[in-house]
């Protein structure tokens, strides 16, 4: 038998979202994790969980930067146990909170408050402990577009600070882009690359993209129902609701997904500033150590730059996330490789090394073919093909088993007929040559 929980509150929303400001409303938990409001005529209302917050604990630990540069605080002393405050508390902290987005509170983003101090302690936990690693680059991308740096939140409850999280419909890194507002906003994505994963470049296209939202709709709260469900939807919610710019007051016009999005993100503004108070302790962080990039113009394989500077291959990767198959396609544009600092003269020095190690196991793709001699499955089909040809089955021999080369640039006609054991003078008749000049680039049939 599945247990519900059950929580009586009045007044939601003042006003009606889901009826009067008199209406009671009964909170359930169910267990696919969604949060279902039921009013006083027995209506129930599911809110989706931001998918977020349902992420494996597990694949958080498991990533590099978790493992290498988190632990858990051993001089930590608070009690495991979140403790109950009245309404009036979360009321009056969301007030003080400094932040120019407005932070109501109502029941909805209680009960979200609630899920991250009991549910996920040991993720916000985690989190707070990850905030060193990201949250400068956050804060920098805000700042640069003139955004507000509460905003830099919104990657908790998109990816729980997870720079490898993938949604269940594609979106993709710490600010889940889709494929086609990555690209929008100058995010390349391809087989080899995809810097929805890069935390530099997709904190800097959030940003872009969060300012041109709020110069859509004017509102912070649409704007970041937006972020979550597309302007087109919130237009629609807004021209569904009479016209009116109000997040609480489209509420049951939103998709489904976006009706918790919005309480989700100032509950994790709550807890993120609030934590002491719910006794959780973040995770001891030590910082990483500084990186720098250089620049290649060559494909490169990052095993081949781990091995021959001796770096962890998996902190390497850690590093450059926004290389799928860790190939850096150099060759297609300059392309650059994000190395602990003290490695960045190593590679400028070792550079041949690094491209010759193992070139051709790790990148297999070749530039050129030879395309195989036909050769004829019995003899009653080549005695058939000859009658049918009649004379000019002489051509046909002589063209059968015909090889080429493409001339290299230096090369001499010598050279290439050393390499394909023939004579200087058979390779003239071929191909017609009178002299001895050839041009790097041209075919020369070798037989």
């Amino acid at each position: 038998m599945n247990i519900k929980k059950y929580i009586t509150v009045a007044a939601l929303l003042a006003g009606g979202v889901w009826g009067t400001a008199t209406a009671q409303v009964v909170y359930v938990e169910d267990e696919d994790n969604d949060v279902v409001v039921t009013d006083d005529n027995g209506d129930e209302e599911k809110i989706e969980v931001p998918e977020a917050m349902m992420q494996d604990l597990d694949s958080l630990l498991n990533s590099y930067h978790v493992q290498t540069y988190l632990k858990q605080d051993e001089d930590c002393n608070m009690r495991d146990v979140n403790p109950y405050f009245e309404p009036d508390v979360y009321r009056e902290r969301l007030r003080r909170l400094p932040t120019l987005m407005e932070m109501p509170y109502n029941e909805v983003v209680q009960k979200f408050i609630e899920r991250y101090a009991t549910k996920l302690r040991r993720s916000v936990s985690l989190m707070l402990g990850a905030n060193n690693f990201y949250m400068p680059i956050f804060e920098q991308a805000l700042e640069t577009y003139g955004m507000p740096l509460e905003l830099k939140y919104l990657p908790v409850i998109e990816s729980a600070l997870n720079p490898r999280a993938v949604s269940r419909v594609g979106a993709t890194g710490l600010w889940q882009f889709m494929l086609t507002t990555g690209k929008q906003y100058g995010l390349k994505v391809n087989t080899l690359v995809d810097e929805r994963r890069d935390p530099e470049k997709a904190s800097y296209a959030a940003a872009h993209y969060l300012r041109d939202l709020y110069r859509i709709f004017g509102d912070w709260n649409l704007v970041i129902a937006a972020y979550n469900a597309g302007p087109e939807s919130i237009n629609r919610a807004i021209h569904r609701a009479g016209g009116v710019k109000d997040y609480w007051k489209i509420y049951p016009y939103l998709p489904k997904e976006t009706r918790g999005y919005v309480p989700a993100f100032i509950a994790a503004n709550y807890i993120m500033n609030y934590y002491c108070e719910h006794n959780i302790c973040p995770m001891v962080t030590t910082l990483p150590v500084k990186t720098d990039t250089v620049m290649v113009t060559r494909d490169v394989h990052l095993e081949q730059v781990a091995k021959v500077l001796d770096i962890d291959m998996d902190e390497l990767c850690a590093i450059n996330p926004q290389y799928r198959h860790n190939i850096v396609p150099g060759s297609a544009e300059p392309s650059p490789i994000r190395l602990p600092l003290s490695y960045v003269n190593m590679f400028i020095d070792r550079e041949d090394s690094i491209y010759a190690y193992r070139a051709d196991e790790l990148l297999q793709k070749r530039t050129e073919v030879e395309v195989a001699d036909v050769v004829m499955s019995t003899r009653r089909e080549s005695v058939s093909y000859k009658r049918s040809k009649g004379r000019g089955s002489k051509r046909s021999r002589r063209g059968r088993g015909a090889k080429s080369v493409t001339i290299k640039s230096g090369q001499t006609l010598s050279e290439i007929a050393r390499k394909n054991n023939t004579t200087v003078a058979k390779l003239k008749k071929l191909n017609r040559i009178s002299g001895t000049n050839i041009r790097a680039g041209k075919k020369l049939r070798v037989r």
